[in-house]
């Protein structure tokens, strides 16, 4: 049995920080960061049955194509995932009456649309990047038991080395994304690519000596892509659940040429009308 402390849960038997109960939840779930742009996502439903918003997380289910699906909002950041991932886990395979482990298994599939900073001339503002690999500046995955299983070993060491890694503390870690959905998502018409998944917005993405490694990083016919601040968490936790996550962001500011598009909305429909279709 878990406890309450533990596994927190609403008097109306909802859990904790996204207020959502068990029934509310389908098995494929659009993530974006955005609360505002689950509005968008549930634009194009056939039929909701379901919004619920607390916080930075707003959520709403419904069916599209005859697909049932939830689209809900994380915040920012590799932290909001850790409690995102937690709570949608406990909806799916935990009995809220006797907080006891389901007997059988309930597997999630999860894409995270957002947008994200590119790092190579390849990856110009407008592209779309699927987070093949994540490399985690924030930490997370490490607080958790097994993480070595999911972790490419052999690419962090690369990465520490060409880096040349300084900061005392923290070290990168590097997962990858389920690549039977990222075949699904992606198909021949999205980038894959090299995620950093950074645990601040300026410092952590703006150290021009870093940056330039960075670019230059090459590993398995593999060059660094992009940054953003969610990719890592989402697909570590996810492997280490048993779930199927990966990340895919439209670029909406190039790091190399310092351009930016502040208009992207029209780029990011088109993203979220694609995943709609293949999930």
């Amino acid at each position: 049995m878990i406890a309450p402390s533990e596994l927190i849960i609403n008097p109306d038997g909802s859990c904790f920080h996204l207020h959502l109960k068990p029934e509310q939840l389908a098995d494929k779930i659009i993530m974006v960061g955005d609360p505002d742009r689950v509005n968008t996502v549930a634009s194009y439903f056939d039929t909701k049955e379901c919004e619920v918003s607390s916080r930075e997380f707003h959520t709403i289910t419904g069916t599209y194509k005859g697909k049932r699906i939830t689209t809900l909002s994380h915040g920012i950041g590799t932290d909001n995932i850790d409690i995102v991932l937690n709570e949608l886990d406990a909806l799916a395979n935990i009995d809220f009456a006797s907080r006891t482990i389901k007997p059988i298994f309930r597997q999630l599939t999860m894409v995270r649309v957002g947008t994200s900073g590119g790092l190579q001339p390849f990856v110009p503002v407008g592209t779309y990047v699927a987070a093949g690999k994540s490399i985690g500046f924030d930490g997370v995955l490490y607080f958790y038991a097994g993480s070595e299983k999911v972790r490419d070993k052999a690419f962090e060491s690369e990465l520490m080395r060409q880096l040349k890694w300084k900061l005392s503390g923290i070290q990168p870690y590097v997962v990858s994304a389920d690549p039977s959905l990222v075949k699904q998502i992606t198909q021949d018409d999205i980038i894959r690519g090299v995620t950093i998944a950074a645990n601040g917005f300026y410092g952590p993405q703006a150290d021009p000596e870093l940056n330039r490694k960075i670019e230059a990083f090459e590993f398995n016919d593999s060059r660094i892509t992009n940054f953003e601040m969610e990719s890592s968490s989402l697909a570590g936790l996810s492997a280490l659940m048993g779930h199927r996550a990966m990340t895919v962001c439209c670029i909406i500011a190039g790091r190399v040429a310092q351009d930016m598009n502040t208009e992207y909305k029209g780029s990011m429909t088109g993203l979220i009308e694609t995943v709609l279709d293949r999930i």
